[in-house]
């Protein structure tokens, strides 16, 4: 399944880097929410390769892909996270493929089509980028740590900004990053390049893939809370596992 889906999420970056070639148009599904054209086109295409290969396979896509499957697997599939980087031309975005079965991720595929970098993951047979096998980054104190985090949509109007966390962990930590993917965020902690990613305020496609490539890198992933991750769940802080009781301790503090 794995080779599959990776042929599937690579073609769906092609069509992602043609698309900001050719210019893209936008539209507005918030107030800074936004999506292209690229994003209906790539997740249309995934969804078309998808249910040619896994018939039986459920999937849930973020641009309107609802399809019951007669399995238990469940493909999660964001054609675009960093659709903002994307509409600006910033090239920080990428393809994200996970597959759910139950409560678990099984198969984890990331791809950025600009760096041409590709992280894939299966349960239980480590995690890759470009065939090499990642690990997560060895240091043991926030202190000499650096991460990322990103903020709602709605950030202007909720009381649940993220902000505070942002704060006190940036003055904590040798600093902060807000990279606008969280799916690549996930896969550099697994890479060892960051030390830790949290966020609030997401949705199942931003971070399902991403969490298995992280604990197949071998990191540590939960709630922002602490409590068990769930891969159709809303938030996640993933880290090399030294730091992650550390870090929760800043994420648990309001105000």
């Amino acid at each position: 399944m794995i080779d599959q889906a990776t042929k599937i999420a690579l073609a769906a970056g092609v069509i992602l880097r043609e698309k900001l070639e050719a210019g893209v148009s936008i539209e507005h599904k918030g107030r800074i929410d936004l999506v292209t054209d690229a994003d209906r086109a790539a997740e249309a295409f995934i969804v078309q390769e998808l249910r040619k290969v896994f018939p039986s396979h459920g999937i849930l896509g973020e641009e309107g892909a609802r399809i019951e499957g007669t399995s238990d697997y469940l493909w999660v599939i964001d054609p675009v996270d960093g659709t903002t980087n994307f509409a600006h031309g910033f090239p920080y975005f990428s393809v994200s493929l996970g597959l759910v079965k139950g409560d678990e991720v099984v198969l984890g595929i990331v791809h950025n089509p600009m760096s041409q970098e590709c992280f894939v993951a299966e349960r239980g047979s480590g995690a890759f980028l470009n065939g090499q096998k990642l690990s997560v980054s060895k240091q043991t104190t926030l202190e000499a740590s650096l991460l990322t985090t990103g903020f709602p949509y709605d950030i202007a109007t909720t009381d649940e900004t993220n902000l505070k966390s942002f704060e006190l962990v940036n003055k904590v930590s040798q600093g902060v990053r807000c990279l606008g993917s969280a799916a690549l965020d996930l896969c550099h902690v697994a890479s060892g390049r960051l030390e830790g990613f949290w966020e609030r305020s997401l949705q199942p496609w931003d971070i399902a893939a991403g969490s298995l490539i992280v604990t197949e890198a071998g990191g540590q992933v939960t709630r922002c809370n602490g409590g068990s991750f769930s891969p159709l769940g809303h938030e996640i802080c993933a880290t090399n596992g030294q730091i992650h009781q550390e870090l929760l301790h800043l994420l648990a503090i309001k105000g």
